[in-house]
Protein backbone atom coordinates (compact mmCIF):
# COMPACT_ATOMS: atom_id res chain seq x y z
CA UNK A 1 0.00 0.00 0.00
CA UNK A 2 1.38 3.58 -1.03
CA UNK A 3 2.15 5.88 1.69
CA UNK A 4 2.75 10.02 0.98
CA UNK A 5 3.99 12.17 3.55
CA UNK A 6 1.73 15.76 3.18
CA UNK A 7 4.14 17.35 5.07
CA UNK A 8 3.06 20.94 6.81
CA UNK A 9 4.47 24.14 6.92
CA UNK A 10 3.06 27.79 6.48
CA UNK A 11 0.28 26.38 5.13
CA UNK A 12 -1.96 25.13 7.47
CA UNK A 13 -5.16 24.79 5.88
CA UNK A 14 -7.34 22.07 3.70
CA UNK A 15 -8.65 23.63 1.20
CA UNK A 16 -6.63 24.88 -2.28
CA UNK A 17 -3.69 23.36 -0.64
CA UNK A 18 -1.15 21.76 -3.23
CA UNK A 19 0.74 19.79 -0.75
CA UNK A 20 -1.91 17.65 0.66
CA UNK A 21 -3.91 17.17 -2.70
CA UNK A 22 -0.86 15.80 -4.01
CA UNK A 23 -0.04 13.36 -1.40
CA UNK A 24 -4.14 12.44 -1.26
CA UNK A 25 -3.11 12.08 -4.75
CA UNK A 26 -0.39 9.65 -4.33
CA UNK A 27 -0.93 7.97 -2.02
CA UNK A 28 -3.77 5.62 -0.70
CA UNK A 29 -2.37 6.15 3.05
CA UNK A 30 -1.34 9.83 3.64
CA UNK A 31 0.84 11.24 7.10
CA UNK A 32 0.06 14.65 7.60
CA UNK A 33 2.64 15.60 9.21
CA UNK A 34 4.06 18.88 11.09
CA UNK A 35 7.05 18.93 12.86
CA UNK A 36 7.86 21.40 15.60
CA UNK A 37 11.47 22.62 14.29
CA UNK A 38 14.13 22.67 16.79
CA UNK A 39 16.76 24.88 14.13
CA UNK A 40 13.83 27.56 13.44
CA UNK A 41 13.17 27.54 17.50
CA UNK A 42 16.80 28.59 18.10
CA UNK A 43 16.73 31.22 15.30
CA UNK A 44 14.29 33.18 17.83
CA UNK A 45 11.51 33.25 15.06
CA UNK A 46 9.26 31.17 17.39
CA UNK A 47 7.66 34.33 19.24
CA UNK A 48 5.18 33.65 22.00
CA UNK A 49 2.49 35.09 19.78
CA UNK A 50 3.14 33.63 16.64
CA UNK A 51 3.72 30.11 18.60
CA UNK A 52 0.39 30.59 20.46
CA UNK A 53 -0.96 31.46 17.29
CA UNK A 54 0.19 28.37 15.71
CA UNK A 55 -1.15 26.24 18.40
CA UNK A 56 -4.78 27.21 17.65
CA UNK A 57 -3.95 26.49 13.60
CA UNK A 58 -2.64 23.14 14.82
CA UNK A 59 -5.80 22.31 16.52
CA UNK A 60 -7.97 23.27 13.71
CA UNK A 61 -6.18 21.36 10.99
CA UNK A 62 -6.25 18.11 13.45
CA UNK A 63 -9.89 18.71 13.73
CA UNK A 64 -10.44 19.38 10.70
CA UNK A 65 -8.63 16.02 9.05
CA UNK A 66 -10.31 13.92 11.83
CA UNK A 67 -13.55 14.99 10.10
CA UNK A 68 -12.19 13.27 6.97
CA UNK A 69 -10.78 10.27 8.39
CA UNK A 70 -7.39 11.06 9.26
CA UNK A 71 -5.17 13.11 11.77
CA UNK A 72 -2.28 15.62 12.14
CA UNK A 73 0.98 13.49 13.06
CA UNK A 74 3.19 16.29 15.25
CA UNK A 75 7.24 15.24 15.44
CA UNK A 76 9.64 17.50 17.58
CA UNK A 77 13.35 17.75 16.39
CA UNK A 78 15.04 18.81 13.23
CA UNK A 79 12.98 18.81 10.64
CA UNK A 80 14.41 16.73 7.96
CA UNK A 81 15.91 14.31 10.29
CA UNK A 82 11.96 13.75 11.84
CA UNK A 83 10.34 13.65 8.32
CA UNK A 84 13.28 11.11 6.39
CA UNK A 85 13.10 8.95 10.15
CA UNK A 86 8.93 9.01 9.26
CA UNK A 87 9.53 8.37 5.87
CA UNK A 88 11.91 5.61 6.61
CA UNK A 89 9.63 3.33 9.51
CA UNK A 90 6.68 3.70 6.83
CA UNK A 91 7.78 2.85 3.54
CA UNK A 92 6.92 6.20 2.36
CA UNK A 93 7.30 6.49 -0.98
CA UNK A 94 6.97 10.62 -1.92
CA UNK A 95 6.81 13.61 0.52
CA UNK A 96 5.11 17.06 -0.22
CA UNK A 97 6.14 20.33 0.59
CA UNK A 98 5.41 23.74 0.09
CA UNK A 99 8.49 26.08 -1.52
CA UNK A 100 9.64 28.72 0.69
CA UNK A 101 11.79 32.09 0.11
CA UNK A 102 13.22 32.79 3.03
CA UNK A 103 17.46 31.65 3.98
CA UNK A 104 15.58 29.10 6.10
CA UNK A 105 13.38 27.24 3.86
CA UNK A 106 16.26 26.97 1.59
CA UNK A 107 18.06 25.02 4.34
CA UNK A 108 15.25 23.22 5.15
CA UNK A 109 14.64 22.14 1.55
CA UNK A 110 18.41 21.38 1.05
CA UNK A 111 18.27 19.14 3.84
CA UNK A 112 15.11 17.39 3.07
CA UNK A 113 16.65 16.63 -0.51
CA UNK A 114 19.98 15.04 0.64
CA UNK A 115 17.82 13.07 2.87
CA UNK A 116 14.70 12.17 0.59
CA UNK A 117 16.41 12.35 -2.86
CA UNK A 118 13.71 12.04 -6.02
CA UNK A 119 11.15 10.89 -2.83
CA UNK A 120 10.92 14.76 -2.08
CA UNK A 121 8.58 17.02 -4.34
CA UNK A 122 8.85 21.13 -3.59
CA UNK A 123 5.32 22.81 -4.65
CA UNK A 124 5.39 26.10 -6.09
CA UNK A 125 2.48 28.08 -5.92
CA UNK A 126 0.87 27.24 -2.30
CA UNK A 127 2.22 30.09 -0.05
CA UNK A 128 1.91 32.72 -3.11
CA UNK A 129 -0.08 33.53 -6.36
CA UNK A 130 2.82 33.75 -8.49
CA UNK A 131 5.95 31.31 -7.89
CA UNK A 132 8.90 33.77 -6.66
CA UNK A 133 11.20 33.08 -9.97
CA UNK A 134 7.57 32.93 -12.34
CA UNK A 135 7.61 36.72 -13.35
CA UNK A 136 10.84 38.16 -14.32
CA UNK A 137 12.22 41.19 -16.42
CA UNK A 138 14.58 40.72 -19.28
CA UNK A 139 17.59 39.58 -18.42
CA UNK A 140 17.45 40.25 -14.35
CA UNK A 141 16.33 37.32 -11.62
CA UNK A 142 13.69 39.34 -9.96
CA UNK A 143 11.64 42.92 -10.13
CA UNK A 144 13.37 45.68 -8.40
CA UNK A 145 10.29 48.18 -8.82
CA UNK A 146 6.51 47.19 -7.87
CA UNK A 147 4.97 48.38 -10.45
CA UNK A 148 6.10 46.52 -13.59
CA UNK A 149 6.15 43.35 -11.85
CA UNK A 150 2.16 44.45 -11.05
CA UNK A 151 1.69 44.32 -14.86
CA UNK A 152 3.23 40.98 -15.92
CA UNK A 153 1.95 39.37 -12.36
CA UNK A 154 -1.71 40.53 -13.57
CA UNK A 155 -0.92 39.23 -16.80
CA UNK A 156 0.08 35.60 -15.36
CA UNK A 157 -3.40 32.73 -15.36
CA UNK A 158 -3.59 31.75 -12.08
CA UNK A 159 -3.30 28.09 -11.08
CA UNK A 160 -6.59 26.31 -10.65
CA UNK A 161 -8.08 26.29 -6.97
CA UNK A 162 -8.14 22.96 -5.66
CA UNK A 163 -11.25 21.94 -3.28
CA UNK A 164 -10.37 19.59 0.32
CA UNK A 165 -10.06 16.39 0.33
CA UNK A 166 -13.42 14.33 0.73
CA UNK A 167 -11.80 11.59 3.01
CA UNK A 168 -7.96 10.93 4.25
CA UNK A 169 -7.02 7.68 5.49
CA UNK A 170 -3.57 8.06 7.91
CA UNK A 171 -1.91 4.39 8.67
CA UNK A 172 -3.33 2.78 11.20
CA UNK A 173 -1.83 3.02 14.72
CA UNK A 174 0.35 6.10 13.71
CA UNK A 175 0.23 8.26 16.28
CA UNK A 176 2.05 11.41 17.40
CA UNK A 177 3.28 14.02 19.87
CA UNK A 178 0.81 16.18 21.44
CA UNK A 179 -0.45 19.94 20.61
CA UNK A 180 1.51 22.04 22.94
CA UNK A 181 0.20 24.93 24.66
CA UNK A 182 0.84 28.32 24.11
CA UNK A 183 0.91 31.64 25.71
CA UNK A 184 1.11 35.03 23.80
CA UNK A 185 2.30 38.52 25.18
CA UNK A 186 -0.93 40.12 22.99
CA UNK A 187 -3.41 39.54 25.54
CA UNK A 188 -6.17 40.25 22.42
CA UNK A 189 -4.36 38.18 20.25
CA UNK A 190 -6.89 36.59 17.32
CA UNK A 191 -7.49 33.17 17.53
CA UNK A 192 -6.05 31.02 15.18
CA UNK A 193 -7.07 28.45 12.21
CA UNK A 194 -8.21 27.65 8.87
CA UNK A 195 -11.70 28.16 10.55
CA UNK A 196 -11.57 30.74 12.23
CA UNK A 197 -9.75 32.30 9.43
CA UNK A 198 -12.67 31.37 6.18
CA UNK A 199 -14.99 32.96 8.74
CA UNK A 200 -13.22 36.21 8.94
CA UNK A 201 -13.41 36.23 5.59
CA UNK A 202 -16.94 35.78 5.46
CA UNK A 203 -17.88 38.47 8.03
CA UNK A 204 -15.25 41.18 6.06
CA UNK A 205 -16.32 42.62 2.59
CA UNK A 206 -13.60 43.88 0.51
CA UNK A 207 -16.56 46.67 -1.19
CA UNK A 208 -15.26 49.65 0.76
CA UNK A 209 -11.50 48.49 0.72
CA UNK A 210 -10.17 51.05 -1.19
CA UNK A 211 -12.34 54.12 0.53
CA UNK A 212 -11.81 52.68 4.53
CA UNK A 213 -7.95 50.70 4.01
CA UNK A 214 -6.21 53.64 5.36
CA UNK A 215 -8.82 55.29 7.85
CA UNK A 216 -7.21 54.27 11.07
CA UNK A 217 -10.43 54.39 13.21
CA UNK A 218 -12.13 52.74 10.82
CA UNK A 219 -10.18 49.51 11.19
CA UNK A 220 -11.98 48.61 7.65
CA UNK A 221 -9.05 46.53 6.83
CA UNK A 222 -9.56 42.40 6.42
CA UNK A 223 -7.23 41.58 9.13
CA UNK A 224 -6.35 38.36 7.05
CA UNK A 225 -2.24 38.82 7.20
CA UNK A 226 -2.22 36.67 10.25
CA UNK A 227 -4.21 33.63 8.40
CA UNK A 228 -1.84 34.22 4.88
CA UNK A 229 1.07 33.76 7.28
CA UNK A 230 0.65 30.76 8.22
CA UNK A 231 -1.01 29.34 4.99
CA UNK A 232 -4.31 28.81 6.59
CA UNK A 233 -5.94 30.43 3.91
CA UNK A 234 -4.78 30.06 0.18
CA UNK A 235 -3.83 33.71 -1.72
CA UNK A 236 -4.72 32.25 -4.85
CA UNK A 237 -8.28 31.50 -3.67
CA UNK A 238 -8.94 34.88 -1.91
CA UNK A 239 -7.00 35.97 -5.39
CA UNK A 240 -10.47 34.57 -7.48
CA UNK A 241 -13.05 34.90 -4.78
CA UNK A 242 -12.12 38.75 -4.46
CA UNK A 243 -11.74 39.19 -8.60
CA UNK A 244 -15.42 37.33 -8.74
CA UNK A 245 -16.47 40.17 -6.45
CA UNK A 246 -15.03 42.73 -8.86
CA UNK A 247 -15.24 46.51 -8.01
CA UNK A 248 -12.53 49.08 -6.68
CA UNK A 249 -12.69 47.92 -3.02
CA UNK A 250 -11.93 44.32 -5.05
CA UNK A 251 -8.90 45.36 -7.26
CA UNK A 252 -7.39 47.71 -4.23
CA UNK A 253 -7.11 44.30 -2.18
CA UNK A 254 -5.96 41.97 -5.26
CA UNK A 255 -3.03 44.74 -5.37
CA UNK A 256 -2.17 44.38 -2.09
CA UNK A 257 -1.82 40.26 -2.75
CA UNK A 258 0.59 41.62 -5.61
CA UNK A 259 2.26 43.28 -2.99
CA UNK A 260 2.68 40.22 -1.00
CA UNK A 261 4.59 38.72 -4.33
CA UNK A 262 6.54 41.17 -5.00
CA UNK A 263 8.32 41.08 -1.37
CA UNK A 264 8.55 37.24 -2.01
CA UNK A 265 9.91 36.93 -5.24
CA UNK A 266 12.71 40.11 -3.81
CA UNK A 267 13.19 38.04 -0.96
CA UNK A 268 13.24 34.53 -3.00
CA UNK A 269 16.46 36.67 -5.21
CA UNK A 270 17.92 38.52 -2.57
CA UNK A 271 17.92 36.11 0.71
CA UNK A 272 20.58 38.85 2.22
CA UNK A 273 17.83 41.04 2.43
CA UNK A 274 16.32 40.29 5.58
CA UNK A 275 19.09 41.81 7.32
CA UNK A 276 21.10 43.88 5.00
CA UNK A 277 20.29 46.38 3.08
CA UNK A 278 18.58 45.69 -0.06
CA UNK A 279 19.79 49.03 -1.57
CA UNK A 280 22.74 50.86 0.55
CA UNK A 281 21.83 54.76 0.87
CA UNK A 282 25.34 54.84 3.03
CA UNK A 283 23.38 56.16 5.66
CA UNK A 284 24.86 56.88 9.31
CA UNK A 285 22.19 55.66 11.74
CA UNK A 286 22.14 56.88 15.38
CA UNK A 287 22.07 54.83 18.31
CA UNK A 288 19.85 55.79 21.11
CA UNK A 289 18.53 53.07 22.97
CA UNK A 290 16.48 55.51 25.43
CA UNK A 291 15.01 56.82 22.08
CA UNK A 292 14.42 53.28 20.75
CA UNK A 293 12.87 52.24 24.22
CA UNK A 294 10.38 55.29 24.12
CA UNK A 295 9.60 54.17 20.56
CA UNK A 296 8.56 50.03 21.40
CA UNK A 297 6.47 50.93 24.62
CA UNK A 298 4.61 53.59 23.16
CA UNK A 299 6.09 56.50 24.86
CA UNK A 300 7.00 59.29 22.21
CA UNK A 301 5.05 61.87 22.93
CA UNK A 302 3.49 61.47 19.32
CA UNK A 303 -0.06 60.22 20.23
CA UNK A 304 -0.45 58.38 16.41
CA UNK A 305 2.54 57.12 17.04
CA UNK A 306 2.28 55.81 20.49
CA UNK A 307 -1.28 54.39 19.39
CA UNK A 308 0.04 52.55 16.79
CA UNK A 309 2.55 50.29 19.14
CA UNK A 310 0.31 49.99 22.22
CA UNK A 311 -2.19 48.62 19.33
CA UNK A 312 0.65 45.77 18.31
CA UNK A 313 1.16 45.30 21.97
CA UNK A 314 -2.21 44.41 22.87
CA UNK A 315 -3.29 42.69 19.80
CA UNK A 316 0.18 41.64 18.40
CA UNK A 317 -1.23 42.89 15.05
CA UNK A 318 -1.15 46.67 13.82
CA UNK A 319 -3.12 48.39 11.32
CA UNK A 320 -1.00 48.98 7.57
CA UNK A 321 -1.28 52.83 8.01
CA UNK A 322 0.02 53.08 11.52
CA UNK A 323 2.93 50.40 10.49
CA UNK A 324 3.77 52.88 8.28
CA UNK A 325 3.49 56.16 10.25
CA UNK A 326 5.56 54.53 13.09
CA UNK A 327 8.27 53.18 10.80
CA UNK A 328 8.93 56.24 9.40
CA UNK A 329 9.13 57.92 12.48
CA UNK A 330 12.04 55.43 14.13
CA UNK A 331 13.87 55.90 10.80
CA UNK A 332 13.21 59.46 9.41
CA UNK A 333 12.24 60.96 12.24
CA UNK A 334 14.70 59.44 15.08
CA UNK A 335 16.93 58.32 12.38
CA UNK A 336 17.04 54.93 13.82
CA UNK A 337 18.57 51.72 12.26
CA UNK A 338 15.22 50.19 10.61
CA UNK A 339 16.79 46.35 11.72
CA UNK A 340 15.99 47.90 15.30
CA UNK A 341 12.03 48.54 14.57
CA UNK A 342 11.62 45.09 12.30
CA UNK A 343 13.46 43.39 15.28
CA UNK A 344 10.76 44.68 17.89
CA UNK A 345 7.33 43.89 15.17
CA UNK A 346 9.09 40.37 14.52
CA UNK A 347 8.86 40.16 18.14
CA UNK A 348 5.25 41.04 18.73
CA UNK A 349 3.37 40.76 15.15
CA UNK A 350 1.48 37.26 14.71
CA UNK A 351 1.62 37.74 11.18
CA UNK A 352 5.77 38.59 11.74
CA UNK A 353 6.65 37.05 8.10
CA UNK A 354 10.35 38.03 7.39
CA UNK A 355 10.01 38.88 3.26
CA UNK A 356 6.69 41.39 4.00
CA UNK A 357 8.26 42.88 7.35
CA UNK A 358 12.03 43.25 6.60
CA UNK A 359 11.51 44.95 3.00
CA UNK A 360 8.22 47.03 3.96
CA UNK A 361 10.31 48.35 6.85
CA UNK A 362 13.37 48.85 4.30
CA UNK A 363 10.78 50.42 1.72
CA UNK A 364 9.94 53.34 4.80
CA UNK A 365 13.38 53.51 5.53
CA UNK A 366 14.54 54.38 2.18
CA UNK A 367 16.84 51.48 1.69
CA UNK A 368 14.62 48.70 -0.45
CA UNK A 369 12.72 48.99 -3.51
CA UNK A 370 11.19 52.70 -2.93
CA UNK A 371 12.38 54.31 -5.86
CA UNK A 372 11.69 57.60 -3.55
CA UNK A 373 14.51 56.86 -0.58
CA UNK A 374 13.59 60.41 1.06
CA UNK A 375 9.94 59.79 1.47
CA UNK A 376 9.02 60.99 4.79
CA UNK A 377 5.32 60.63 6.51
CA UNK A 378 4.67 63.76 9.04
CA UNK A 379 3.12 61.92 12.08
CA UNK A 380 0.72 65.08 12.57
CA UNK A 381 0.00 65.31 9.13
CA UNK A 382 -0.65 61.71 8.93
CA UNK A 383 -2.76 61.51 12.14
CA UNK A 384 -4.80 64.91 10.56
CA UNK A 385 -5.38 62.69 7.56
CA UNK A 386 -6.35 59.35 8.44
CA UNK A 387 -7.46 60.04 12.05
CA UNK A 388 -9.17 63.24 11.81
CA UNK A 389 -11.57 62.80 15.02
CA UNK A 390 -8.80 61.17 17.10
CA UNK A 391 -10.84 58.11 17.87
CA UNK A 392 -7.81 55.64 16.86
CA UNK A 393 -5.08 57.66 19.72
CA UNK A 394 -8.37 57.33 22.04
CA UNK A 395 -8.92 53.88 21.62
CA UNK A 396 -5.43 52.93 22.37
CA UNK A 397 -3.93 55.64 24.49
CA UNK A 398 -5.63 56.11 27.61
CA UNK A 399 -3.91 58.63 29.23
CA UNK A 400 -5.37 60.98 26.07
CA UNK A 401 -9.01 59.74 26.30
CA UNK A 402 -10.98 62.56 27.56
CA UNK A 403 -9.55 64.70 25.39
CA UNK A 404 -11.98 65.58 22.21
CA UNK A 405 -11.29 66.15 18.32
CA UNK A 406 -8.05 66.49 16.76
CA UNK A 407 -6.73 68.45 19.95
CA UNK A 408 -5.78 64.64 20.77
CA UNK A 409 -2.94 64.52 18.38
CA UNK A 410 -1.15 67.83 20.08
CA UNK A 411 -1.36 67.44 23.77
CA UNK A 412 1.29 70.02 24.17
CA UNK A 413 -0.98 72.66 23.17
CA UNK A 414 -3.40 72.36 25.76
CA UNK A 415 -3.61 74.25 28.84
CA UNK A 416 -2.53 70.99 30.71
CA UNK A 417 -0.08 68.43 29.73
CA UNK A 418 -2.46 65.32 30.41
CA UNK A 419 -1.05 63.34 33.71
CA UNK A 420 1.03 60.26 32.67
CA UNK A 421 1.79 61.28 29.67
CA UNK A 422 5.21 61.41 28.00
CA UNK A 423 6.08 65.54 26.35
CA UNK A 424 7.69 64.41 22.74
CA UNK A 425 10.88 63.16 22.38
CA UNK A 426 11.23 65.62 19.56
CA UNK A 427 10.39 69.22 20.24
CA UNK A 428 7.45 69.98 17.92
CA UNK A 429 8.74 73.29 16.90
CA UNK A 430 11.91 71.27 15.85
CA UNK A 431 9.83 68.81 13.97
CA UNK A 432 9.84 70.37 10.58
CA UNK A 433 13.83 70.23 11.06
CA UNK A 434 14.07 66.49 11.99
CA UNK A 435 11.52 65.77 8.93
CA UNK A 436 14.10 67.91 6.85
CA UNK A 437 16.90 65.58 7.77
CA UNK A 438 14.92 62.86 7.35
CA UNK A 439 14.49 63.94 3.77
CA UNK A 440 18.50 64.31 3.40
CA UNK A 441 17.83 68.38 2.74
CA UNK A 442 19.77 69.01 5.64
CA UNK A 443 22.99 67.73 7.12
CA UNK A 444 21.48 65.69 10.23
CA UNK A 445 22.66 66.75 13.60
CA UNK A 446 22.04 64.77 17.30
CA UNK A 447 18.91 63.90 18.17
CA UNK A 448 17.03 66.27 21.12
CA UNK A 449 17.80 64.58 24.22
CA UNK A 450 14.14 62.88 25.75
CA UNK A 451 12.65 65.04 28.88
Amino acid sequence: MTVAIALFTQDLRLRDNPVLHAAAAGGREVVPLFVLDTDLAATGFATPNRQAFLVDCLRDLDASLRAIGGHLVLRHGRCAEQTARLAEQLGAESVHVAAGVTAFAGRREAQLRERLGERLTIHQQSLTVAAPGAVTPAGKDHYAVFTPYFRAWQRLTARTVRPAPKALRTPTGLTGEPIPTGRPDSPALPPGGESQARRRWRAWSPDRYEELHDDLAADGTSRLSPYLHFGCLSPTELLQLALRRGGPGAEAFVRQLAWRDFHHQVLAARPSAARRNYRDRGDHWWHSEPEAQAWREGRTGYPIVDAGLRQLAAEGWMHNRARLLTASFLTKTLYQDWRIGARHFLRLLVDGDVANNQLNWQWVAGTGTDTRPNRVLNPLVQADRFDPQGSYVRRWVPELAGIQGRAVHRPWLLPTHPAGYPTPLIDPDHLSHRLRAGRGLLRPTPPDPIR
